[in-house]
């Protein structure tokens, strides 16, 4: 897989591997189909891999490094973030989204010092002695927190060599700009807000990546799956989705098929075709489902998917499409 060129700072592989599902997003994953998804992005040529402690409670970062330990250490790219530390909470109890994770449990911190002790904790939990990629993780409700402490910490990380790249990853745009101009980041990772039901981020969170040369990481292109099978119960930014995106979903879908394409195809490649996004990372949570995701973005999408697409107004007609239409 070639590499590209992420910020002026990294080469990376334009595919990423995003290991929420191997943390038990929405269901348990074994450790061996944990293991065998990773080696399957890795057979592919995928390099790059996002993690975080918040996935599974560090059982994500766990399982990650036990693969990655096994590898040249130059021959990966990792990001993992920081703004919640993980402590013993007692019962392990049944969390809503991570089945089958660890007994700690996340804790919102954004601090200084709890940023560095994030940072050692992950490093523990992998087993590595560096990642080259750190990200404010969520910090919606802690704005103020993050810039006076958390970015403080990560820029410190940054000078003195430990990391190569520092940002945030959020699933909305519009705190993402203020940190753009307010924090010299390298890159963002954005969930969910940039896709074939989302394109909020094309009005001034992409203009002012493209200004910056600030890297886009993109998340959720399937939208935590109404995008990959829009069924009843199908999941929308984590929630079940409403009946009026899953009309859309549908209609996207019927669109797919008179065009003989996959929906799936469809959503992956739109993401790739906007000039500010360097990265699309994919979640998995079997070796099947990274080689489906990796096949989506080399399937034929037909030109006239797209013409009848922005015809019937069905993305922002600012959105540029794959093959420059």
């Amino acid at each position: 897989m070639k590499h590209v060129r992420l910020a002026d700072k990294l080469d990376v592989t334009p595919i990423g591997l995003g290991t929420a599902p191997l943390g038990g997003l929405f269901s348990e994953v074994s450790d061996a189909d944990a293991e065998a998804t990773i080696a399957r992005a890795w057979s592919l040529g995928i390099r790059f891999f996002d993690t975080a402690p918040l996935y599974g409670f560090g059982l994500a970062e766990r399982r990650l490094g036990s693969f990655l330990r096994q590898q040249k250490r130059d021959d990966f790219t990792i990001s993992t973030k920081v703004g919640r530390l993980l402590r013993a909470s007692g019962a392990a109890g049944e969390d809503e989204h991570y089945k089958g994770a660890t007994r700690d449990r996340p804790q919102f911190d954004f601090s200084h010092d709890g940023v560095m002790r994030s940072v050692e904790e992950s490093l523990g939990r992998l087993g590595l002695d560096r990642v080259d990629i750190l990200l404010v993780h969520d910090p919606d409700d802690h704005e103020d927190d993050a810039v006076a402490g958390a970015f403080r910490a990560l820029q410190r990380l940054r000078d003195d060599g430990t990391v190569k790249a520092i940002g945030a990853g959020m699933n909305q745009s519009e705190m993402l700009v203020r940190f753009a101009e307010a924090v010299p980041v390298d890159c963002f990772l954005l969930a969910g807000r940039y896709t074939l039901l989302d394109q909020g981020a094309l009005s001034a969170l992409f203009p002012i990546c493209l200004a910056k040369r600030i890297g886009i990481l993109l998340g959720g292109v399937y939208n935590s799956g109404i995008l990959a099978d829009p069924r009843d119960g199908a999941k929308f930014n984590y929630e079940t989705a409403e009946a009026g995106l899953l009309r859309r979903a549908r209609e996207l879908d019927d669109l797919c098929r008179k065009h003989g394409t996959e929906l799936k195809a469809a959503a992956f490649q739109f993401c790739r075709a906007h000039p500010a996004v360097t990265v699309v990372l994919t979640g998995a949570r079997t070796a099947a489902e990274v080689a489906e995701n990796a096949a989506m973005a080399e399937m034929e999408v037909p030109p006239g998917f797209w013409l009848e697409l922005r015809q019937r107004g069905l993305v922002d007609p600012r959105a540029p499409l794959p093959g420059g239409l």
